[in-house]
């Protein structure tokens, strides 16, 4: 391809996983790729230089934050906010302010935005927002996104739920079914604690933790790293489609039929079910949440769908066992 034809795309806090299959796909796709980040050519605090990597760009795609992978203590919570708003909040200025602005921007969100609902799904037009601290990082998140007027820009909030490829989530999932204890995970009472509660300009939620007795039915919403990469590029040519865009499976699951599934896909036997106060101490130990794996996401992908696009993964088995050959091949 023609250097001086070819199409440029940004990607800003591409490290994670995620973003090395975006990368990969762009560079497929004929894309000359600039990057911005904490250790790249082009940092956070140069507002000069994220300006003129923007400038010209066709696309820019947003997948910067720290992880949520981590114990929710004062200094995470406030790193989790802040690497989310700022670096959009800055990116959102080097837009404004190019010459030639990118035509599209995709930036990440989480389907954690909504509530836990185990008696209807939530889609982008009816879905019911939730409350406390994942919420309001996710509202704070999106509302930096649409901050302003960007007239040459079309902005897009990736509300994507659990992704399944070679990243923690799915590796964390196939370990504990491989070591027998891919049981249910059974929400209930727990000792009270306050890492959940409200955060940032707009607070919500109680200052006391939740819990729901949810008999391991809570629902779990879940897209494989393939249909994440072809989500994007669909929104990336489909000029009509704006706004929060739900990236999650049409075919949502529930934990104990998650969990089933993972035995039968690495050959476990059995799987030890778990109580909310056992899964507390594993997660104090292993310095992470229980949310991430007893909040139920049922999360429907309405927009996607009724503008015609195909997922190539909608069964979870079969997406389950694609992630686990992929791991045994990258061994």
């Amino acid at each position: 391809m023609n250097r001086c034809t070819q199409p440029v795309a940004v990607v800003a806090g591409g490290s994670g996983f995620i973003g090395r299959h975006l990368i990969a796909a762009l560079t497929d796709d004929g894309y000359a790729v600039r990057r911005i980040g904490r250790n790249q050519a082009v940092r956070w605090s140069d507002a000069r230089a994220m300006r003129h990597a923007v400038d010209g760009a066709a696309l820019v795609v947003n997948l910067a934050g720290r992880s949520v992978d981590c114990r929710y203590t004062a200094r995470n919570r406030h790193e989790i906010l802040d690497s989310r708003t700022a670096t959009t909040s800055a990116l959102r200025e080097a837009i404004r302010t190019a010459d030639a602005p990118p035509r599209v921007w995709l930036n990440a969100s989480t389907a954690t935005i909504y509530r836990h609902s185990t008696e209807r799904p939530n889609a982008e037009v009816d879905g019911v927002i939730g409350e406390g601290f994942s919420v309001d990082v996710a509202t704070s998140w999106e509302r930096e996104l649409f901050e302003g007027d960007l007239p040459h820009t079309r902005r897009v909030a990736l509300r994507m739920a659990i992704v399944l490829g070679d990243g923690p989530a799915a590796q964390r999932l196939l370990l504990l079914a491989r070591l027998g204890l891919g049981g249910a995970h059974h929400d209930g009472w727990a000792p009270p604690h306050r890492r959940y509660r409200g955060i940032g300009t707009h607070p919500t939620g109680s200052d006391r933790a939740p819990w729901y007795r949810t008999h391991g039915r809570q629902r779990f919403s879940w897209i494989h790293i393939d249909d994440v990469i072809a989500a994007m590029r669909f929104l990336r040519d489909n000029d009509e489609l704006s706004g929060p865009v739900n990236l999650t499976s049409p075919n949502p699951s529930d934990d104990r039929t998650l969990m089933r599934t993972l035995r039968r896909v690495v050959g476990a036997p059995f799987g030890l079910p778990s109580n909310r106060w056992m899964i507390d101490a594993a997660m104090a130990v292993l310095r992470t949440e229980p949310e991430l794996i007893l909040k139920s996401r049922w999360v429907l992908p309405e927009k996607l769908l009724d503008a015609g696009f195909s997922f190539r993964h909608p069964d979870l088995e079969e997406a389950l066992r694609d992630v686990s050959r992929r791991t045994r091949s990258a061994r």
